[in-house]
């Protein structure tokens, strides 16, 4: 192989972001692959060690692949991003990318290294399985599947289900002394607490990357200033929605259906023609709120790279 694999600058991300764009078959991809690069490298790299690195051929960027440590545990590598230009592949260098992943988050204190997102900032759960190529390659590369995590997608063009108006049902809740509406910047550190008490995980951090972010958002419902439930959407990416969550005495009123539509509309109002929620749990919810149907469905793979697995 007639390549180097380098580690790359800050400088050199705009050339990424070109390569992404020829090199992400799926052209949702493709097409948000500079906001998807933001995320991943200089967003992420405020709150975590992120590994840029590239493959050259002189002057010429061929392959790109990022790189981070878990956001909830060190012991875990991520590969976040791989991109290949479509005329190189299949000559090693994706495995090559790969192989320096593994050396340099190894090197950082990894001990397993795992295909899969990342959260808060992500751009996939793991592996399209319509990048077949991909999926091949980490069957061969050693990486065991040990999860599938699905999207679903909603539709919003005019008069789809997904934005219906939630008039009726403000009027509703309203009558019940709940309060539905956008979320501000000085809402965060509410927000942020509610979803680490009531759900864990990293949905502060998502929230964190929707509240007063241009291309993003989030609406909420409180009663007497106590918060009800959430929904937020463009954390990583534009098109994508997620989190949301509502509070355990609340399930059942209504307020989730509301916030999504709202959120939905937001989407729609910029341009946006179809939703991708991200990482779904509760599959009939967003078919029955949204007319939500599952599309994208991902591979999550693993592989020990040194140390002890972990369990």
């Amino acid at each position: 192989m007639d390549v180097e694999i380098i580690e790359l600058a800050p400088d050199r991300l705009p050339a990424v972001v070109e390569l992404c764009r020829r090199a992400l078959d799926l052209p949702e991809d493709a097409a948000e692959a500079p906001a998807i690069l933001d995320a991943l490298t200089t967003r992420a790299a405020a709150d975590r060690p992120v590994l840029l690195v590239g493959a050259v051929r002189g002057a010429e960027l061929v392959g790109a692949l990022v790189g981070s440590i878990g956001q909830r545990d060190p012991r875990l590598g991520h590969v976040d991003l791989v991109a290949v230009a479509p005329e190189e592949r299949r000559r090693g260098v994706g495995r090559a990318l790969l192989a320096e992943a593994e050396r340099r988050l190894a090197g950082l204190g990894a001990v397993e290294l795992l295909l899969a997102g990342n959260p808060p900032y992500y751009a996939w759960p793991g592996i399209d399985v319509r990048y077949t190529p991909a999926v091949c390659a980490a069957r061969r590369l050693g990486y065991r599947q040990d999860r599938t995590a699905w999207n679903m997608t909603a539709d919003l063009s005019a008069g789809s289900a997904a934005l219906r108006s939630t008039e009726a049902a403000e009027r509703r809740l309203t009558g019940q002394g709940v309060t539905v509406r956008r979320a501000e910047p000085a809402d965060l550190a509410a927000l942020a607490a509610f979803a680490r008490a009531t759900f864990g995980g990293t949905w502060d951090g998502e929230l964190a990357g929707s509240v007063g972010r241009p291309g993003a958002g989030a609406h909420l419902a409180e009663r007497d200033g106590e918060i009800l439930g959430f929904a937020a959407y463009g954390s990583s990416r534009p098109s994508w929605f997620g989190p949301m969550g509502t509070a355990p005495a609340a399930e059942g009123s209504g307020i989730g259906g509301v916030l999504l539509r709202r959120c939905l509309r937001d989407q729609a109002a910029a341009g946006i023609g179809a939703a991708q929620i991200g990482w779904v749990g509760p599959v009939p919810f967003y078919s029955g709120s949204a007319g939500a149907r599952i599309e994208r469905v991902f591979f999550l793979y693993r592989k020990a790279i040194g140390g002890h697995p972990v369990g």
